[in-house]
């Protein structure tokens, strides 16, 4: 949600107040990753899609789960889920 990303106090100037942030704010306050020049985003979104599709697909898919997982979960728990998801891919057919 947005109040995790930014923080309560930037939530409120930007729920409250209909304040828009700029680009360069909104990668200050994390949310975004990073800026593209005007014209390169497809390019640039295609580009990380391959980086991930070159990756082990059960992998990315236990990364995938952890981090949805890590929002609501305590971290103790998440942290034991880690545990279990890294010792199963040893086991699979796509490990590197």
């Amino acid at each position: 949600n947005l109040t995790a990303l930014v923080g309560e106090g930037w939530a409120k100037r930007i729920i409250l107040c209909g304040e828009q942030v700029s680009a360069d704010k909104a990668k200050e306050l994390g949310l975004v990753e990073e800026l593209v020049p005007k014209g390169e985003a497809l390019s640039k979104a295609l580009e990380l899609a391959e980086s991930v599709a070159n990756q082990s697909p059960s992998s990315v898919a236990a990364c995938k789960a952890l981090i949805q997982n890590m929002r609501s979960a305590p971290l103790k728990h998440g942290l034991m889920k880690e545990r279990e998801l890294f010792l199963n891919l040893f086991d699979t057919e796509d490990q590197v």
